[in-house]
């Protein structure tokens, strides 16, 4: 054990030898971001694929979207959990957890929207945000009141994998929106 514990030793360099691993964790520890510190910074903590895909009504205020606090996300968690995983023992999933899913939804919804792009034009008179969470297609934003709502809806349940989409706009922002809003100052510093 010693003769290991000595071999070991002598490949760090002298510095680090000196300081010992305790040193090192201090160093490491007072380096880490501030902002893994803040409980309220609000974050992407499940790396949902988020994008804003359209910006043509003036004044639509940004959803919150998959961002939120250490302590929302820890109330999530076990929600989140149970949601990803009873989709496979359910028998309606192939990969073992919903979550799973989510890129290729993501990658199969942005292919969706450059097809209604040419045959559906019209569905750009908005300002939307989507959301795929556990094959789940979450559009949250503003419509101009020419919005073609029914064939846009009906588009996106044909992405591959999609389970569901939930349609979250309003073509009455001034009245208020159905979905919780942004506030940039509670944000994680970039």
């Amino acid at each position: 054990m010693a003769a290991a514990r000595s071999t070991a030793s002598r490949r760090l360099p002298g510095a680090l030898r000196r300081a010992g691993i305790g040193a090192l964790l201090t160093v490491a520890c007072a380096a880490a971001p501030s902002a893994w510190a803040d409980d309220t910074a609000l974050l992407n903590r499940g790396n949902d694929p988020f994008l804003q895909v359209s910006a043509a009504v003036p004044a639509c205020p940004e959803p919150a979207g998959p961002r939120v606090s250490e302590a929302e996300w820890m109330r999530e968690s076990h929600h989140r959990i149970e949601h990803g995983n009873h989709c496979w023992l359910e028998g309606r999933c192939r990969l073992p957890n919903a979550y799973q899913y989510d890129k290729d939804v993501a990658d199969s919804l942005q292919r969706r929207l450059h097809t209604l792009d040419l045959q559906l034009p019209a569905w750009r008179r908005s300002s939307l945000w989507i959301t795929v969470s556990a094959r789940w297609i979450l559009v949250q934003g503003c419509t101009a009141p020419e919005f073609p709502a029914a064939a846009f809806f009906a588009a996106l349940r044909e992405v591959a994998d999609a389970e569901r989409v939930i349609d979250q706009t309003t073509a009455t922002p001034a009245r208020g929106v159905p979905y919780p809003l942004f506030h940039p100052a509670a944000a994680a510093p970039k």
